[in-house]
């Protein structure tokens, strides 16, 4: 959201009180999660309410460095799944991604 708007990191930082360091890793999902009163600072910043504030908090709670996908006990294509999805993650199209996202939203419904 930063970078569409040309919002520099330094500006962004030096607004929302923390060190670009810190702004940089949280982006790069080298982070926890931000707290919910800082995902509150970002979406005041970028002035963005309802429907957008809500995705950012959302997105924030889903947020972790390090996602592991435990396979113990689940049948081969599931786990053959988890793998080439960890393998090529970075490889997938908008599109795809766009898709089985509102895929895997059906699915909590």
């Amino acid at each position: 959201m930063r970078a569409d708007r040309g919002v520099k990191l330094k500006d962004m930082a030096r607004a929302l009180d923390v060190t670009p360091a810190y702004l940089s890793a949280l982006e790069h999902g080298q982070r926890g999660k931000p707290s919910r009163y800082f995902v509150r600072r970002v979406c005041a910043f970028f002035n963005i309410i309802w429907d957008d504030a809500e995705a950012l908090e959302l997105l924030a709670q889903l947020s972790h460095p390090r996602v592991v996908v435990d396979t113990a006990g689940l049948d081969s294509r599931r786990t053959e799944l988890a793998n080439r999805l960890a393998k090529g993650i970075a490889a997938l199209p908008d599109e795809t991604v766009e898709r089985w996202l509102g895929e895997l939203g059906e699915l909590g419904k």
